[in-house]
């Protein structure tokens, strides 16, 4: 799992709202979310400004204990 779901949640953001700013389908951002795919790195650039963190957060895994 990557650290996106967390980061868009912290935003206040649906995975639709997100979507919709980025121009993409609500099922883009569930599979980055799952780490099924990732996002291109222009992509990755409007997800830190969007949600207003840096690209190394975002790119952070998540521990699960």
């Amino acid at each position: 799992m990557t650290a996106l779901r967390d980061i868009r949640q912290r935003a206040g953001l649906t995975q639709t709202a997100l979507a919709k700013q980025l121009n993409v389908s609500p099922e883009a951002v569930t599979m980055w979310e799952s780490g099924a795919r990732k996002p291109d790195i222009i992509t990755i650039k409007k997800l830190s400004v969007i949600l207003g963190v840096t690209t190394d957060e975002l790119l952070a895994p998540i521990k699960v204990d």
